[in-house]
């Protein structure tokens, strides 16, 4: 198993340094994660240090691009992950960003259990689970992060219910899917060029401004 310390080599690429409290909230979820996936399927990659650097490092990259970007003000806002599944990107960013209220939106219901009970285990606040598909949660959010959801250009066209006015987008993509998600999105959002995810194959941050017409 993986220490912290291990953990917190392997994020360096994607955001340095770590925290000491970060490193250990991963191992947490690592272990959790790992023992959940002996039973449900939750994610393909089984070797804990593909598990750190493909999920885990990826969902902090693109924490740090949208942070970057402007997408956690003061009071962060809501932060709703479409398509949760493991819970990637939406509770590496959670723990990257403590301040922002986070609704993890995952309509299987294995997955959704899985999902409460990394909420639990990794004590987290303004958190919560929302089991069911994306077109049916009543809420709308500041910024939505969506990554590896199946129907992708489906999911896309439905964003913009979601979407508070001003908010923003931040889709984890390989680098040949952002024609199509520029025209999914169509002219109601302002989508800025994307960002390399370091050590993936062609990965990508792409990040977008919701524009208010």
């Amino acid at each position: 198993m993986l220490d912290a310390a291990r953990i917190a080599t392997l994020l360096e690429p994607f955001v340095a340094p770590v925290p000491p409290e970060l490193a250990n909230q991963l191992q947490i979820y690592l272990e959790l994660l790992l023992r959940w996936n002996l039973r449900i399927n939750l994610t393909a990659i089984r070797d804990p240090e593909q598990i750190v650097t493909r999920h885990f490092g990826e969902s902090l990259f693109a924490a740090r691009v949208l942070r970057d970007a402007g997408a956690f003000h003061p009071s962060a806002g809501i932060l709703a992950d479409v398509g949760s599944g493991a819970g990637f990107p939406g509770l590496p960013i959670k723990l990257f960003v403590p301040e922002v209220h986070l609704t993890l939106i995952e309509s299987q219901n294995k997955k959704a259990t899985f999902l409460r009970e990394a909420i639990r285990s990794l004590d987290l606040k303004d958190a919560d689970v929302f089991c069911g598909r994306a077109e049916t949660w009543k809420r709308t959010a500041d910024v939505i992060t969506l990554r590896a959801v199946e129907k992708f250009e489906n999911a896309l066209a439905g964003i913009d219910r979601l979407a508070a006015p001003g908010g923003m987008l931040g889709l984890l993509v390989g680098a040949a899917q952002v024609a199509a998600a520029r025209c999914s999105l169509g002219s109601s959002w302002r989508l800025r060029d994307p960002t390399p995810i370091p050590l993936s194959d062609g990965r990508v941050v792409l990040v977008g401004n919701n524009v208010v017409l």
